[in-house]
Parts: structure tokens; C-alpha cells; sequence
């Protein structure tokens, strides 16, 4: 899976020139968090709303509401919106989206091809990626467990749930506090089984295995 499947192709754009107030209406109106700012076709900055919220307070405490409107109005987008901006390709996988954008604390990426806007990341869409690849959405049962980390390991725990007459919907593994020499797996199912005796046999075969039945 890629950016290119996942990113919102349709993206709402203001330009440097344009007025904080015009822009933060935008926001609004779309409901969205983050606006690209596009000139000539190409990136200049990004702008979000937590930008905006942050600029007001410090012009707000000796202002009163219509001074306020005003200077938002007087305002352009250049002088708030972060210049810096970090883009990926619509080509990168989903997965290293995630992690720049976790990296570096920010909450979207524009997806830029060729030098011209073709799209942005949100973390909404990246939550969208996990619900998707989870399957949670289907329901079945999930299932988890700390296994040996060596060749077919998964397979033996794969080959268990499919005896009893469940498919496999997806499969998640990790390393993160799993010991040296295993490693964290999670199952979930598909499909109608034999769920009591799934249970016992995993319970019997597995000393530390979670089971949610769904």
C-alpha cells in the first residue's frame, strides 16, 4: 500500500496572499485541520488551524472583536503559515508517511509529484490505514500472543485457527516488548468455527495468549 492509495487527491488550497480570516473560513467550511498554500502550482507553506489559533491570542489581549476581524483580515497567509515544509511522493509507502509524520510531530503531509501538489496524508487517512488493515470493521475473533521468533512460527499458530474452521483476516507482528527471540503476533479471524475448541487448543499450546471473542 502506498501514498497514492490512501492520500485525498481533491485538496483545498489558499495562496500566499490570500487573508487569514479568508483562509481560517475555509477550514471551517471543509472541515479540515491543515491547507496547503500554493503558488504557480507549487507548495509555499502549509497552513493549519492550530497556526491561526496560535497567532490570535497574541494579538488578541488588547484588541477588542472588531479590531480583532480586522487585523485577520489585513493579515495574509505568508506571514503565519509554517514555510518549511516537509512532502513525500505519491510512490512511498503508507507505512513511511507514518512514520515522518510521527517523527516529526505534524499532523499531515502534502504529497507532492512531479513538483505540483497531487495530493495530502492526514492522520486521519493513516487511522483509516489501520482500521482497514486490522479488519476490526468485519468483526471476528482477536487474537494474541508472545511467540518464538524462528522460521514458521506463525505458521503453527496460523495452521491452529484454520483447523478449526476460521480464516485468516489479518496478521500484525512486532518486536516492541516481546523479549530477545520473540516477538508479539495478533490474528484476527474471519469466518464461523468451532470457537471452544480454537480456545482450549491455543490456551493448552500457548502460556500467555489473549483471546476476544468477537
Amino acid at each position: 500500500m502506498f501514498v497514492s492509495d490512501w492520500m485525498t487527491k481533491r485538496v483545498f488550497t489558499v495562496s500566499p496572499d490570500d487573508s487569514i480570516s479568508d483562509a481560517a473560513r475555509l477550514l471551517k467550511e471543509k472541515g479540515i485541520k491543515h491547507i496547503p498554500v500554493v503558488k504557480g502550482e507549487k507548495i509555499r507553506g502549509i497552513l493549519s488551524d492550530r497556526d491561526i489559533k496560535e497567532y490570535v491570542p497574541s494579538k488578541a489581549t488588547s484588541l477588542d472583536v472588531y479590531e480583532l476581524h480586522y487585523l485577520l483580515s489585513k493579515t495574509r497567509v505568508r506571514e503565519v503559515m509554517k514555510s518549511d515544509v516537509i512532502t513525500v511522493s505519491p510512490d512511498i509507502p503508507i507505512e513511511e508517511a507514518a512514520m515522518i509524520m510521527y517523527d516529526n510531530c505534524i499532523g499531515c503531509l502534502p504529497v507532492v509529484d512531479r513538483k505540483r501538489l497531487a495530493g495530502i496524508i492526514s492522520d486521519r487517512d493513516i487511522f483509516r490505514v489501520l482500521v482497514d488493515i486490522t479488519g476490526i470493521r468485519h468483526g471476528g475473533h482477536r487474537i494474541s500472543s508472545i511467540i518464538e521468533d524462528k522460521p514458521g512460527s506463525i505458521k503453527v499458530l496460523a495452521d491452529i485457527i484454520r483447523k478449526h474452521g476460521f480464516s485468516l483476516q489479518s496478521i500484525l507482528t512486532s518486536y516492541e516488548g516481546a523479549g530477545a527471540g520473540y516477538r508479539n503476533v495478533v490474528i484476527r479471524t474471519k469466518n464461523k468455527g468451532n470457537f471452544r475448541a480454537l480456545k482450549e487448543e491455543l490456551e493448552g499450546d500457548y502460556g500467555k495468549i489473549e483471546i476476544i471473542k468477537g
